[in-house]
């Protein structure tokens, strides 16, 4: 009998192909790089990325210990992130399922894929009833401009 395949994702094929590079670098799966916006939010993906993980050597590779996550992270931002070690660890353990990472360790470095931290929406009603109130501002585009000023400021 002859069996036709289905047609398969291609995310699928790829993860096959790459998966012994991702192992190179220490990362128990590709999720970790592929997923990093989900995994750590958008905030922090846009300041750092995963580079690799580092594992300690022991005879035992069922008593190996938790590896150090090694994140790639330009000058400015090294600071905050290191600030931010502890909410980096809860969240990539909680997404693996076990307590894979004890430790992250940084790298100063341009980062090679640039993510903008998303940018908050503004309520187009309340800039505009605030546009309202500024009678004395004749000029249309800047009193518009000045009520989404407002009410950005008001959001936070």
């Amino acid at each position: 009998m002859n069996k036709r395949s289905s047609p398969r994702p291609l995310a699928e094929l790829v993860s096959v192909c790459v998966a012994d590079v991702f192992k190179r670098q220490g990362f128990t799966s590709c999720e970790i790089v592929t997923h990093w916006d989900d995994i750590v939010g958008p905030e922090i993906a846009a300041l750092a990325e995963p580079v690799r993980m580092q594992w300690v050597r022991t005879g035992d590779p069922n008593d190996a210990p938790p590896a150090t996550l090694i994140l790639r992270v330009e000058g400015p931002a090294a600071l905050e992130i290191a600030h931010m070690r502890a909410v980096i660890l809860e969240r990539v353990n909680r997404y693996l399922g076990w307590q894979a990472v004890d430790k992250v360790a940084l790298r100063q470095a341009p980062l090679i894929h640039r993510r903008r931290p998303p940018q908050p929406k503004i309520d187009e009603g309340a800039a505009a009833a605030i546009a309202a109130q500024m009678a004395g501002i004749t000029d249309d585009r800047l009193r518009m401009a000045l009520g989404r000023l407002a009410a950005a400021i008001k959001r936070t």
